[in-house]
C-alpha cells in the first residue's frame, strides 16, 4: 500500500531455520557454473534442445506435469552468488494460500497481502518493504508485470494472473548487477518463463475452507509444424472474512510455437479478469474495543477488479556469430480500486473511502545479440541488448461513499515512453576466473496532461550504470563471487511535473526526480563439497539517492531521506536422495536512513530478519508431500523505532498420492498451526465515528486466514 513505508529483528526463529539445509532443485553444483560460459560461447554448435521444466526437484504437487519450455531461458549471464533459476516443479511444491506467493522460493522474498484477493501482493526483501512492486522488477513470458505511473502505486505488480502450473522456470537476480535489469531491479528482479508444451494435459479441480474452489484445464497438441497450448482457469474464495471477498476469477492462455530454444518462435495471448470485495487492515483499537471482530472491516465497501489482455511474441535464432533473441508484446490493463484507510479522519461526514483508477495500453519488446569470440585466446562472449516500452495511461483519484462517486482529486492522462541500451563483455580468463563487465544506459520521457493545468508538463531523464562481476574458482568445489553495479527507479511522472497539491491547490508541492538511482555491492561463497548440497553465504549493501515517491493514494509527492542496506544471506539446498530433498535460508538486514532526522534512523516497514525452510518428498508414482516454514520478523513502524510489529511464521503442509492411471489427489493445509498472527502492520493515524478529529495513530493490520484445507483432484491424459 503506497500511503505507508516500511524495517524487523534476528530471534527465535533462527533456531529453527539455521539447521534446516536445502533443495537442489534450483541450485547446479559449482563445476556446472565453472561450465556454463562453456555452453554458452557454443550455443550454435550441438547446443543441447529443450530440457524438460519438470526436472529439478521431487515430484511434489497433483497439478505440475511439467513440459518443454520456451526459449526465455537460453541465454544467461555470469552468475552472482545471490542470483539463480528455480524449475517449475520446484516452484510447485509449495502448498501457498494465493498465487503470488509460490514467488517465495526465491530465497529471502516475502509475497503477503493487505487487502482483497484480487489486489496486488506486498513485497519484502533485503531490507526492503518492496511495497506493491517499488523495487523488484517482476516478468513473465517477457512482458513487464510492474505497472509505472499507477494509480496506487509505483511500479504496481499484479501477478494475480499467473498460472503456477503454467511455469517452466524462474531466474532470479538480487541486487543491481545485471545489465538486461533496469526500472524496479535495485533490489532484485523475477523473470517467469511459461512452458511451451506439457508432457502430459491436465484437468484439475480444488475446494477448500472458506469457500475456495478452483478448475483448471491445460492440454497441447501439435500443430502444423509445431504445437498449440491452451489453458482455462477459473477460481472463487470468500476467505474468512465477515464480509465475504467473493473473489471471482478467470484466466486463460493461447500459445502456439515452432523450434527449440535457440531456434524458435512462439506467439501468445493472455486474458484474465477478477473483482472482489476486500477487508482491508484494520486498527488494533477497533477489535479491542469489540466495535469489530478480528476478521472484521468498517467498510464493507471497500474492494475493486481488475483485467488484463496481452499478445506477446518471442523469436530466436543461432547463426556462425552467435545467438540472436527477439520479443515484443502489448497489453491493455486496468484497475478499479476502492480503500478506505483512514475512515472519519478527513471527511467526518461522509467517510474517507476513494476510488483509484488506472486503464493503460502498453507496448514494448526487447533485440539482444549475444556473439562469441576470444580476447588473448580466451573465451569471450558480447550481450549487445536494446529495450524499449510505452505506456499511454489514464489514472484517476475520486473521493468516494459506498462506491459512489463524490467528488474528484485528480483525472490525468499521462504518455511515457522509455528506451535502454545495454551491453555486456563476459571473459573466462582462466579455469578459475571469469569476468562480467558491462553497463546499461536509460532514457525516459513523460507528458503528463493533468486536470489540474499547474500539474501538467514534460519530463526527460537519462542515467547510465555501471555493471561488474568476478567469479574466482572452484577451488575445493567453492567459489567466491564479487558483484558491483549501479541501478534506479523510476518515480511516478506526475510527481515530477506537479507543482500544487491537487486536493488542495493553494499548497505547493516539491517535484520528485524522475529516476532515483541505487548503487550497490556483494561478495558471496558458494559451495558444493557435499554430495547434493549446495550452501551460499552472501554479503550486500544498498545505498539508494532518495526513496522518494508519488503517493498515489493522496495524489502528492512524498519525498524521503537517502537510504543504506546492509546485511548476509545463508541459503541452502540439499539433494538428500532423488525423492526427498530439504532447503533452508536465512537474511538478516541492517536498514538506516543516512541523514539526521530528530523523528529518528528507522525505515518504517523494513525487514530485518526473513527465514525459511522446507522438505519436499516424493517420486512420479506412489506418495508425494511438502511442508514450508517461513519467518517474518518485527519491524519498526515509524521511525524512533517506538513502535513495531510482531513477527509471523507460519507452516504450510502438503500430502498427496499419484496414482498410475494419471490420476493424483493432494492436501494442503495452511496455516497448519492455526497461529494468529497478521499478514501485514501498519502503523498511521485514523478516526472512527466519536474519536477526535485528529484521530488516534494506531496499528493497523490485516489478519493471517486461520487454518484452511483445500483438496485438489487432477487427471493427466
Amino acid at each position: 500500500m503506497s500511503v505507508f513505508r516500511s524495517v524487523p529483528t534476528l530471534p527465535r526463529a533462527a533456531r529453527f531455520v539455521l539447521p534446516a539445509l536445502g533443495l537442489l532443485a534450483c541450485a547446479a553444483p559449482a563445476a556446472a557454473e565453472d561450465a556454463r560460459l562453456d555452453e554458452i560461447a557454443v550455443a550454435g554448435e550441438g547446443a543441447p534442445g529443450p530440457v524438460p521444466a519438470s526436472s529439478g526437484g521431487p515430484a511434489a504437487s497433483a497439478g505440475y506435469v511439467g513440459g518443454v519450455s520456451g526459449i526465455g531461458g537460453a541465454l544467461r549471464t555470469v552468475d552472482s552468488a545471490s542470483a539463480d533459476t528455480i524449475s517449475g516443479a520446484a516452484l510447485n511444491s509449495r502448498p501457498v494460500t494465493r498465487p503470488g506467493e509460490v514467488l517465495e522460493s526465491v530465497p529471502g522474498l516475502i509475497v503477503t497481502q493487505h487487502s482483497g484477493e484480487g489486489k496486488a501482493n506486498q513485497f519484502f526483501l533485503r531490507g526492503f518493504n518492496l511495497d506493491h512492486g517499488t523495487d523488484i522488477a517482476i516478468n513473465v513470458d517477457g512482458m513487464p508485470v510492474n505497472m509505472r505511473t499507477n494509480a496506487h502505486a509505483q511500479g504496481y505488480a499484479d501477478i494475480n494472473f499467473l498460472i503456477p502450473e503454467l511455469v517452466a522456470g524462474v531466474e532470479f537476480h538480487k541486487g543491481p548487477y545485471f545489465a538486461r535489469d533496469g526500472d524496479f531491479a535495485s533490489a532484485g528482479s523475477v523473470r517467469i518463463d511459461y512452458l511451451d508444451t506439457v508432457e502430459k494435459n491436465l484437468a484439475l479441480t480444488s475446494i477448500g475452507s472458506f469457500g475456495y474452489k478452483r478448475a483448471l484445464t491445460i492440454a497441447s497438441a501439435p500443430l502444423g509444424e509445431g504445437h498449440l497450448l491452451v489453458a482455462g482457469e477459473a477460481q472463487v474464495y470468500d476467505g474468512p472474512w465477515e464480509v465475504p471477498d467473493a473473489l471471482r476469477k478467470v484466466n486463460g492462455v493461447v500459445r502456439y510455437s515452432q523450434g527449440t530454444q535457440l531456434d524458435g518462435f512462439s506467439v501468445t495471448g493472455m486474458a484474465y479478469a477478477s473483482r472482489w470485495t476486500a477487508t482491508n487492515q484494520i486498527p488494533a483499537r477497533a477489535v479491542s474495543e469489540g466495535l469489530i471482530g478480528r476478521f472484521g472491516t468498517l467498510n464493507p465497501t471497500d474492494g475493486g477488479d481488475a483485467s488484463r489482455f496481452s499478445l506477446s511474441g518471442r523469436w530466436s535464432g543461432t547463426d556462425d556469430t552467435g545467438v540472436t533473441r527477439a520479443s515484443a508484446y502489448v497489453i491493455r490493463q486496468q484497475m478499479n480500486l476502492f480503500n478506505d484507510f483512514t475512515y472519519f479522519l478527513n471527511d467526518p461526514a461522509n467517510g474517507d473511502q476513494f476510488h483509484q483508477l488506472d486503464q493503460r495500453i502498453l507496448g514494448g519488446g526487447e533485440v539482444a545479440h549475444i556473439f562469441q569470440g576470444d580476447l588473448f585466446g580466451r573465451p569471450m562472449e558480447n550481450e549487445i541488448g536494446v529495450q524499449t516500452r510505452t505506456d499511454s495511461i489514464r489514472v484517476g483519484l475520486f473521493n468516494t461513499t459506498n462506491r459512489r462517486f463524490r467528488s474528484g482529486i485528480l483525472d490525468d492522462r499521462i504518455f511515457e515512453s522509455s528506451g535502454a541500451f545495454y551491453f555486456d563483455n563476459r571473459v573466462k580468463w582462466t579455469d578459475w576466473l571469469r569476468t562480467s563487465i558491462g553497463f546499461r544506459a536509460d532514457g525516459y520521457y513523460a507528458d503528463v496532461v493533468s486536470d489540474t493545468p499547474a500539474n501538467s508538463g514534460k519530463a526527460r531523464d537519462g542515467i547510465v550504470n555501471p555493471k561488474l562481476g568476478l567469479v574466482l574458482g572452484p577451488w575445493f568445489d567453492t567459489e567466491l563471487f564479487v558483484n558491483y553495479g549501479g541501478g534506479f527507479h523510476s518515480n511516478d511522472a506526475r510527481g515530477v511535473t506537479a507543482t500544487v497539491d491537487p486536493s488542495s491547490p493553494l499548497f505547493n508541492l516539491q517535484r520528485s526526480p524522475f529516476l532515483v538511482p541505487s548503487t550497490g555491492s556483494e561478495i558471496g561463497i558458494r559451495n558444493a563439497s557435499l554430495p547434493g548440497l549446495v550452501t551460499t553465504v552472501t554479503l550486500f549493501q544498498l545505498d539508494f539517492a532518495s526513496e522518494n515517491l508519488f503517493q498515489g493514494d493522496s495524489g502528492t509527492t512524498e519525498p524521503s531521506r537517502p537510504t543504506r542496506r546492509y546485511g548476509v544471506e545463508w541459503t541452502n539446498r540439499y539433494a538428500v536422495t532423488s525423492w526427498l530433498s530439504l532447503e533452508g535460508d536465512l537474511t538478516v538486514t541492517h536498514a538506516r536512513f543516512t541523514e539526521f532526522d530528530p523523528a529518528g534512523s528507522r525505515i518504517p516497514e523494513a525487514p530485518t530478519t526473513i527465514a525459511s525452510a522446507g522438505v519436499t518428498f516424493g517420486e512420479p508414482l506412489g506418495w508425494f508431500g511438502a511442508m514450508r516454514f517461513r519467518y517474518f520478523g518485527p519491524r519498526p513502524l515509524i521511525e524512533d523505532n517506538s513502535v513495531r510489529s510482531k513477527p509471523t511464521a507460519l507452516l504450510n503442509g502438503r500430502i498427496g498420492y499419484n496414482f498410475d492411471n494419471g490420476m493424483s489427489l493432494a492436501l494442503d493445509v495452511l496455516n497448519l498451526t492455526n497461529a494468529r498472527a497478521d499478514q501485514i502492520t501498519y502503523f498511521y493515524e485514523s478516526r472512527l465515528p466519536g474519536e477526535a478529529a485528529e484521530g488516534v495513530a494506531d496499528r493497523h493490520f490485516h489478519p493471517v486466514e486461520p487454518t484452511a484445507v483445500r483438496l485438489t483432484l487432477a487427471g493427466r491424459f
